[in-house]
């Protein structure tokens, strides 16, 4: 897709049991409560370049639909509750950030781990791809072309797993890509 502008936030809303469109609306609005001004696109389902490929594996499709040439890619299930274009500072100066660890709503780290076992055994860095940065760069082609690559070969990719997944999470397979790739890329 060409450039329209410089930074923008894409949010994937393909659509499955739940009404994901209709969260990708709220979370816009949220935004834009903190900032009028911000460039939103919400990615449905005719969107996508190669189609629906099922659940997560759309994700690496943001890639190429994005209009900026840095974006923040945000998951439809959440909600902007104070301003967060300081994000673009933090970001601006790597090729792709995807966020590591989580926070409760009071601002203390989670130590809750019985659901990211997987991390832990396999050794994968603890991301969480519901908040991913990339500016348009070699890395951030190299990142998603192996996320894809994990997802379309998943058969073959788990194997390299202890406990793998049946069906791979996005935030497996950015960590996945992450080692592969360097995590200090």
């Amino acid at each position: 897709m060409p450039i329209q502008h410089e930074r923008g936030y894409v949010i994937p809303a393909i659509n499955s049991d739940t009404d994901y469109k209709r969260c990708a609306e709220q979370l816009a609005a949220s935004i834009r409560r903190w900032h009028p001004e911000a460039h939103i696109t919400i990615v449905t389902e005719d969107q996508l370049p190669h189609g629906n490929l099922g659940g997560y594996a759309n994700d690496w499709q943001m890639f190429s639909i994005s209009p900026y040439r840095q974006t923040i890619k945000l998951e439809a299930d959440m909600i902007a509750a104070s301003p967060i274009d300081h994000w673009w500072t933090l970001f601006e100066h790597r090729d792709v950030v995807v966020s590591q660890g989580c926070r409760t709503i009071y601002d203390q780290s989670s130590d809750y781990r019985a659901y990211r076992k997987i991390f832990e055994y396999n050794d994968l860095p603890d991301v969480y791809n519901a908040i991913t940065y990339w500016r348009l760069s070699q890395t951030a082609k190299e990142f998603f072309d192996t996320v894809r690559s994990i997802f379309e070969n998943w058969a073959e990719f788990k194997k390299l797993l202890k406990f793998p997944e049946d069906q791979p999470s996005t935030d497996v397979v950015y960590a996945m890509a992450a080692k592969i790739l360097g995590v200090e890329n």
